[in-house]
């Protein structure tokens, strides 16, 4: 080994022991990476910077943007509904449905593409249910790795493939679309079997970047508001009346924030004290179970066992709650909530008022308002933003953090139009990657789908400067040599196996360098060097190229593939997590892929 090769491999164990023991952020790390190696003399000062404009990394950026914009406009929740109107509040089967779905789309698009634009709808899913996030996308993004190798055209390597198999100066035989198609699909069923049985000790409860809701800290210190529960008026028995008369609130201290009525066809999310409650309406309340259980009883109503009617509009997702202060120039200074039509003026549902050292729970409506007041309000997270941007003064000041956002479906079909158009370049038009995906993000600012504030905050920047970082530690293996030395050593070493022994050692090789290297560069380097071996040994060269194309996606280990970085920080990981995880997955993958090829492709 040259001294070159040997700072290589020191640099190497530097980085797994950073990845490891979580000494610095990963993206620290790549960060080190940039600086370090050119210091070292591996990699020229150009090169150390090369990832920061790699194609991968554009597109990450790119589709970033892209799934962004179709979250903005509602797209994700049309996509989320039909997956939770199967799945239900399973987390098994929104598990398998969304990893199955983004490994089967994966097999026609680039992995780290599916899994970016499902992101969004798998976090909005998780938050809605109250699933950890991290149960949900670390099977997403495996899957979305895996479905790579259903087709020949699902990722890079097994892309290079046909160009790569020239043997003694002559191309062998072509693979077709789906020759490949068996083991895929064996080892994507193995993938998602793998999570269903073992993911719940495997999995971190973790929430991600995203802390830990408003309105669950505020439900926690209002101990009055601290159930939305859905009741039913049943045709017969049940009490009815105009709110006023019903006297909900005096009496049980409980809040009716929506009514709905199949018969009027009519839903309101901020009833007022005229409005009548019929038999056959559903309504959402808001207090102490017990004080609810109390009015059920009373009433002759029916406590359901989970939203049903409103199961979607009252979603975290879309309502909640936030606590606001009465500011010092706000025309509410003196004035009732009932004088000054609260509910028509901002739509949102007064739950309770703090006034001095006192919580009003009843009656609140009714008094006067004073600076420095504070009241806690529920509603459709739209609304408290409109209330936030409304021009100074302001009426009130948010004391809490403000979850949900402004959405603009009316943007919708702009978004689906410039997504389309992306994937258009990349399928029948052969654009380069990073060159569609950010024509499509660019066209989404320019129609308006998003600001352009809005599409620098919504990428991760902890993955761009990730992968960014890592690029050059795979540019000082292959300039160094020490790949290829790597390589030819282990070929060297076990000497002349059976064909079945040699795909696994290709597998296992393949493998290791994905984790350091990127899966185009590992496929380039092995794909000569491991038919030359097969032939020595007596085997299929084809089938070994197709080994190291398909193993060049059996990186789960590390938070080095694109996927894995992407989905890091959103579901809270940690390197611990995919070794966790990923060690027993990579070991399947191998034993799937040799097992369905001795069967399945007659290689003994």
């Amino acid at each position: 080994m040259t001294p070159e090769m040997i700072m290589t491999m020191i640099v190497l164990v530097f980085v797994i022991c950073l990845f490891v023991f979580e000494w610095v952020r990963v993206d620290v790390v790549g960060i080190m990476m940039m600086v370090l190696l050119p210091l070292i003399g591996l990699i020229s000062p150009k090169e150390a910077f090369v990832g920061l404009s790699s194609n991968a990394v554009c597109s990450i950026i790119a589709v970033i943007i892209i799934g962004a914009g179709l979250d903005k406009t509602g797209v994700m929740n049309k996509v989320a509904k039909p997956i939770l109107a199967l799945a239900g509040k399973s987390e098994k089967k929104i598990m398998v449905l969304v990893a199955g779905t983004v490994g089967i789309i994966s097999s026609m698009m680039q992995n780290i593409g599916a899994a970016a634009l499902f992101l969004p709808a798998t976090q909005r899913i998780s938050k809605r249910i109250g699933i950890p996030t991290s149960r949900i996308l670390m099977p997403m993004g495996f899957c979305a790795i895996i479905g790579g190798t259903l087709t020949l055209v699902g990722a890079s390597p097994t892309i290079l493939l046909n160009d790569l198999m020239v043997l003694g100066g002559e191309k062998l035989a072509p693979f077709g679309l789906f020759t490949q198609t068996p083991i895929g699909v064996c080892l994507l069923l193995t993938a998602l079997a793998y999570f269903v049985v073992f993911g719940r000790f495997l999995l971190p409860a973790s929430s991600g970047s995203q802390s830990k809701g408003a309105t669950e800290t505020l439900i926690k210190e209002y101990q009055g508001v601290n159930n939305i529960i859905e009741m039913h008026v049943p045709k017969e028995g049940g009490k009815t009346g105009l709110l006023d008369d019903l006297n909900i609130r005096p009496r049980f201290l409980v809040t009716v924030i929506a009514i709905s009525s199949p018969d009027n066809r009519s839903t309101t999310h901020v009833p007022h004290s005229y409005e009548e409650i019929s038999a056959g309406d559903d309504i959402a309340v808001v207090g102490k179970r017990e004080n609810i259980e109390q009015l059920a009883r009373e009433f002759g109503w029916q406590i359901k066992t989970g939203l049903d009617t409103f199961a979607e509009s009252l979603a975290n997702t879309h309502a909640g709650m936030a606590e606001t202060v009465v500011s010092p120039r706000s025309e509410l200074i003196g004035k009732t909530l009932n004088e000054m039509d609260f509910k028509e003026m901002f739509g949102l549902n007064p739950l309770v008022l703090f006034k001095g050292n006192r919580k009003y729970y009843s009656g609140l409506t009714n008094i006067r308002l004073a600076m420095g007041d504070t009241l806690l309000l529920q509603g459709p997270w739209e609304k408290f933003h409109i209330l936030k941007n409304r021009p100074q003064p302001r009426s009130l000041v948010f004391a809490s953090p403000l979850e949900g956002e402004i959405l603009r479906p009316q943007k919708a079909v702009f978004a689906v139009i410039w997504l389309a158009i992306a994937l258009m370049q990349i399928i029948f038009f052969k654009v380069q990657l990073s060159v569609a995906l950010m024509s499509g993000a660019l066209g989404m600012i320019i129609t308006g789908v998003l600001t352009v504030d809005e599409a620098y905050r919504s990428v991760d920047w902890m993955t761009v400067f990730l992968l960014a970082g890592l690029i050059p530690l795979g540019i000082a293996f292959e300039k160094t040599g020490t790949a290829a030395f790597i390589a030819e050593s282990v070929l060297s070493f076990i000497g002349t196996p059976s064909p079945i022994v040699l795909l696994g050692v290709v597998g296992i090789m393949t493998s290791f360098f994905t984790l350091v290297i990127s899966n185009v560069g590992a496929t380039v380097l092995l794909v000569p060097l491991c038919m030359n071996m097969a032939v020595m040994a007596g085997g299929d060269p084809r089938m070994a190229a197709l080994v190291v194309g398909l193993s060049a996606s059996n990186t789960f280990v590390l938070p080095t593939h694109q996927v894995n970085a992407l989905i890091m920080r959103p579901g809270g990981y940690r390197t611990v997590d995919y070794a966790k995880a990923g060690c027993v997955m990579t070991v399947l993958f191998l034993a799937v892929e040799l097992t369905v090829i001795y069967f399945f492709y007659g290689i003994g």
